[in-house]
């Protein structure tokens, strides 16, 4: 994680000191900057300069000075709320704490009551959902690794809750939804469902086997047509795994590169010591020393995973899914202290205006 700190006046620059310092025993890479033509540790770029070349870099910007500066700054770099940084502003006096950008996503709101708490100030969120106590479906999916599909659906089941409707949960749990839910957890698609907002666990791992030479849009098509036949979510793919031959392979790489995937490999020998029933081929053997490539790769990177996707063959790709444990939890009001997950009353209802199906 990494943060910066920019103030304007010598008090600012003092106080930026002591954010810095804290966020740094908070494990953050932080820096502090001060643009004051009265103090020689002012930096020599302009404001803007400063503000550009962090705000795709760093996880949160703290402006220590009036609101309005930093809204200026920042304002020709804002882009979305999956993508723009924490921004909060403080005031040199060290009085108020106020999340100006991603409170939810990008974790403003959390670092401010944080620092409102280290510091003594009063932390001013101004979020909808947090100022009515409801249920922020994006803070839930942002603790639980969970990837929102569709921003628009998150702002409806919002405004839904705060115009206090209820919103039903849907936990994948292998069996057969009776109606459609507001919000579906899980791994696999519903194709009839036009509704539900889908938070998708990364815990898909992929593995390849594949012939020397495949091209990365090879792959990309032999691993979009084998979810699409399993129907799961390209989404739940967190890592790639294959045997250690193929691990300069360069479809495979720049495949792993363009779609953001951590790239795992281990050797025959490895591969050798999981343990579960796996399709064999002789042909493999003899070239990889491992009579499977892919499932046992699948289910090694997922440290024993289910099998979600067997062995499938596309052209010269194969390609197999393994799922890793994972599991959500939900805030005590929600669930209304019966546990993680679990329904408040017995009708499934709890007091934040959810029902979990």
């Amino acid at each position: 994680m990494k943060a910066a700190v920019i103030s304007f006046t010598k008090a600012g620059y003092e106080l930026g000191r002591k954010i810095r310092d804290w966020l740094q025993e908070q494990g953050y890479e932080a820096e502090a900057a001060v643009k004051c033509r009265d103090l020689e540790e002012s930096i020599p770029e302009s404001l803007d300069q400063w503000t550009r070349e962090r705000f795709a870099e760093m996880d949160a910007l703290v402006y220590v000075g009036a609101a309005g500066i930093a809204v200026r700054a920042i304002a020709p770099y804002v882009q979305a709320k999956t993508l723009d940084p924490a921004v909060l502003v403080i005031d040199e006096q060290g009085a108020y704490c106020i999340p100006l950008l991603s409170g939810h996503l990008g974790g403003a709101n959390e670092l401010a009551l944080a620092l409102a708490a280290a510091f003594g100030m009063e932390p001013v969120v101004t979020t909808a959902t947090d100022r009515n106590g409801k249920w922020a479906v994006d803070v839930f999916a942002k603790k639980n690794g969970l990837l929102i599909r569709d921003m628009e659906k998150a702002k409806r089941i919002s405004a839904d809750l705060l115009a206090g409707k209820e919103i039903r949960i849907k936990m994948e749990d292998g069996k057969e939804a009776q109606e459609e839910p507001d919000v579906y957890i899980g791994l696999l698609e519903h194709p009839g469902w036009r509704r539900a907002l889908y938070l998708i666990p990364r815990a898909g791992v992929l593995g390849i086997g594949c012939r020397k030479g495949v091209s990365a849009e090879q792959i990309e098509e032999a691993v979009a047509e084998t979810l699409e036949d399993f129907h799961v979510c390209p989404e739940c793919i967190g890592a790639v795994a294959t045997i250690d031959r193929k691990a300069e392979e360069p479809g495979l790489l720049e495949y792993c590169r363009k779609k953001g995937i951590s790239f795992l490999s281990f050797s025959a020998e490895e591969l050798s010591e999981v343990e579960g029933e796996f399709s064999s081929s002789e042909f493999v053997r003899q070239v990889t020393g491992i009579d499977n490539v892919c499932e046992r790769s699948a289910v090694k990177a997922s440290k024993g995973g289910k099998l979600l996707i067997p062995k499938q063959k596309k052209d010269q790709v194969t390609a197999a899914l393994a799922v890793t444990e994972w599991s959500v939890e939900f805030e005590e009001s929600i669930c209304g202290g019966h546990g993680p997950g679990k329904p408040g009353t017995d009708d499934g209802k709890s007091p934040g205006g959810i029902r979990i199906l």
